[in-house]
């Protein structure tokens, strides 16, 4: 996943900035990203839109920001942060409209506002062995729900929000502006209602009329084998509902998989740099290696050279698309002892004193070649 900017950084204020302060310096980057009147190009300027959300999301939060402040960006994991890069720009209006209440946007800005419910993010981290096998976590976090006194409508128990009258309960009203063309109209979202068409006149002294309560879920995902770092599993519905929406966000799982003190993945594959001491090399021998069941004795036939692999079939990780398991590699690098006792040295020795007897063939090939060049 990308880095994440310093919030402060992102609005452009200081860390000691005050609640109004942060509300005009999110309003003011966001009129300037905003679609309608950015002039750069147009995904930079809904990348940074949706930054300037984020940021303000979390410091216009006393406990957020807290947190932030305390942990930085892991600090959050788990306490209801949106996931801005999936909204689209209606959402976000719902969620802050009163930041945009006074204008200075397009008439596409409330355009389908409230209508979606709004996603979530969250991370989790797993273990290499868990990749293997799969596993079921359990997730924590909060998020805004429906308020259960009032079933989400806003109105006082055993009351109902009543028709707007200024849009006869349908949501948008007709507008008319003016352009280069002369007089026009639009369609736009109610100013009373806000596009639900319903006002609610008794409010619900639970959630003050907004239908929403700040509430903690605790869920279990499945998250399949073989899965990879940076993957992201999408659970339906377990989002937050939109200010004056009905549907349920989604919740973005983003996995972390945490590295292996011993086993490198490549794809579905592991590879393992294995020590191998001289004389095992030389002679043949046995040595033990980590795979995912744990330490394993394998076979190092003689003769073996640095850099040589040895591959145990099907000893890797399972495929996330299912059908096959990938292989373990074993690689070879010879160790060459540093100190030499007396008796070793004196083995060395003899032994040096016979390699002219048996040259090997790459040897051979690399001595001619050799004087094949100084011969020039």
């Amino acid at each position: 996943m990308p880095t994440k900017r310093d919030y402060y950084e992102v609005l452009g204020i200081a860390r000691t900035a005050g609640g109004e302060e942060i509300k005009r310096a999110y309003r003011k980057l966001a009129i300037k990203f905003h679609p309608d009147n950015y002039k750069g190009e147009k995904s930079e300027g809904e990348t940074k839109f949706k930054e300037l959300a984020e940021a303000y999301e979390v410091l216009s939060d006393p406990q957020k920001r807290q947190r932030y402040d305390q942990f930085g960006h892991e600090g959050l994991r788990g306490a209801g942060v949106h996931d801005f890069s999936s909204m689209g720009f209606g959402d976000i209006f719902s969620m802050f409209q009163d930041i945009f209440s006074g204008g200075g946007f397009g008439g596409a800005s409330m355009r389908g506002a409230g209508q979606a419910g709004l996603d979530l993010e969250t991370e989790v981290e797993l273990t290499i062995e868990q990749v293997a096998t799969g596993v079921d976590q359990t997730l924590e976090f909060e998020r805004q729900d429906f308020c259960e006194s009032c079933g989400g409508t806003g109105a006082r128990p055993g009351t109902t929000p009543a028709k707007c009258n200024t849009c006869g309960g349908y949501g948008r009203v007709q507008q008319q502006v003016s352009g280069f063309f002369g007089m026009s109209v639009r369609v736009v979202a109610c100013p009373d209602c806000h596009g639900t068409g319903k006002i609610v006149r008794d409010r619900c002294p639970k959630c003050g009329g907004t239908g929403r309560t700040r509430k903690k879920r605790v869920l279990t995902v499945h998250l399949p084998p073989g899965i990879r770092d940076g993957q992201v599993v999408r659970v339906r519905n377990e989002g937050e509902p939109a200010r004056h929406g009905t549907n349920k966000g989604d919740l973005h799982v983003y996995v972390h998989v945490r590295p292996h003190p011993l086993l490198v993945r490549q794809g579905d594959d592991l590879v393992c740099r294995a020590p191998v001491n001289f004389a095992v090399a030389a002679l043949g021998g046995t040595i033990t290696v980590p795979t995912l069941a744990g330490p394993e004795d394998i076979d190092v036939a003689p003769g073996s050279q640095n850099g040589q692999v040895i591959t145990l079939k099907k000893r890797g990780l399972p495929s996330v698309t299912g059908g096959r398991h990938g292989d373990q590699h074993i690689q070879l690098f010879i160790e060459v002892p540093k100190k030499l006792s007396p008796k070793q040295r004196e083995l060395l020795e003899a032994y040096a004193e016979t390699e002219n007897e048996n040259i090997t063939p790459q040897r051979k090939s690399f001595m001619d070649s050799l004087k094949e060049y100084f011969k020039k």
